[in-house]
Formats: structure tokens, sequence, C-alpha cells
């Protein structure tokens, strides 16, 4: 907690020196960080900044691979399964249309963007946000693409949806017999990286160098 002196020194100070914890809104002075340090919340130990070492080409690197795993891990079969001396196979992209040939549209609509289309749109963001930092163009359009991305943080499943897929895996291994696919091995990649991808992506790092502040971003 601060006085009020304190309080009155943050008060006359400019914003783009202020910050405010994400979690308990405490108001601080914004810290002065060096390459590779970060800092927290010093009332909930929340981060609220850090500043990765090559952050960029990581990121670039973490985002294209996750977008070359992108069309196995959807169209690749997840798993074969053998029941009664037959054989299928099954991939995202067919469950998708299974639930829409079997008239259930408005839930086939639902897993194909949660599962599909919104990860994909993610990474697309994502790969341009970090193409107008590496080239230094269209920052404007960068910090429009990089606050869709974080309105669409929350509508991307593919957790959900791998634990749908391992939940199935249970309950029908004691009924047929069973093989998994390369898809699901990509499928888990993909999810892997994306992960990977938010946790190297620094969002301080990425605000910083959309509006020419940053130092570090190429680091």
């Amino acid at each position: 907690m601060c006085d009020v002196d304190d309080s009155r020194e943050l008060i006359e100070l400019p914003l783009e020196q202020l910050a405010a914890c994400h979690e308990c809104d405490l108001l601080m002075r914004k810290p002065e960080l060096a390459l590779g340090e970060r800092a927290e919340c010093p009332r909930c130990g929340f981060e609220l900044f850090s500043h990765r070492p090559q952050m960029l080409q990581r990121s670039l690197a973490l985002a294209l691979a996750a977008l070359l795993l992108y069309i196995p891990a959807n169209f690749l079969p997840i798993m074969h399964l053998h029941l009664l001396g037959q054989t299928t196979q099954d991939t995202v992209w067919s469950a998708v249309r299974s639930l829409y040939d079997g008239g259930l549209r408005v839930i086939a609509v639902v897993v194909f963007l949660c599962s599909m289309g919104i990860p994909l749109l993610k990474l697309l963001c994502q790969l341009a946000v970090l193409l107008c930092i590496r080239w230094d163009v269209g920052r404007v359009h960068g910090l429009f693409l990089y606050r869709t991305y974080h309105h669409l943080r929350e509508w991307g499943m593919l957790e959900v949806y791998l634990m749908g897929i391992l939940v199935s895996i249970v309950k029908l291994i004691a009924l047929a017999n069973i093989e998994m696919g390369i898809g699901l091995a990509c499928f888990i990649g993909l999810l892997l990286l994306q992960i990977w991808l938010e946790v190297v992506m620094s969002p301080q790092q990425v605000w910083e160098a959309l509006s020419g502040e940053s130092r570090y971003a190429g680091h």
C-alpha cells in the first residue's frame, strides 16, 4: 500500500509512465527492465512485464511451426477404430461433418469455430503482428490485429476438444480395437506450440514494439 504522498506523486505522472496490475488493479510506476528481467506486482505477485530475449525470432519460429502442424492436425486421422470387422478413420474435420450431416448443425458450427476456425485466425493474427514488427511496417494494422487476437483468445478451445478426444478413446477402448493416428500427435503438438507461443510472445514487448517504444523485440 502506498501513502498519500506516493498517491499524489503517481497522479502527477503521465499515463505512459504508469501501470496497473491486471489482477488486483494496483496502480504503480512502470518499471524499467533490462533484457531478460521481469516485474511482478508487489501486492499479488502477478507478472506485470517481462523482456524475454529473442522474443521476436522465437515467436516467429513457433507461429510458423504451429501453422505447419495445423493441416495434418485437423485432416489426418486421429484414431483408427476396428469394430466387427470394419475399420473407420476419424479426423477433426470428419467429426464436424458428421455433426452437420446428422442434423446438429449449430453444434457443428460451434465445434468448427472453436477447434479449427478461431485457432487458425489466432495463429494468423499472431504471425501478421510479428511480421509487422519484424519488417517495421503497418503498425496501425498490427495494433488492430493484436487487439483482435486478444478478443479471440477466449474462444479457441483446442484443449477442451483434446479432452473430448481422450474421453472418447477411454470409453471406446473396451468396445473396439483402437489405434492412434498421426493426426492425434499433430493435434497435441499444435496445442503445445500454441501454449508455448503465448508464453514466449510477451504482451508488453509486443505493445511496445508496435508503438515504436521497444528496444528489445528483435533481440
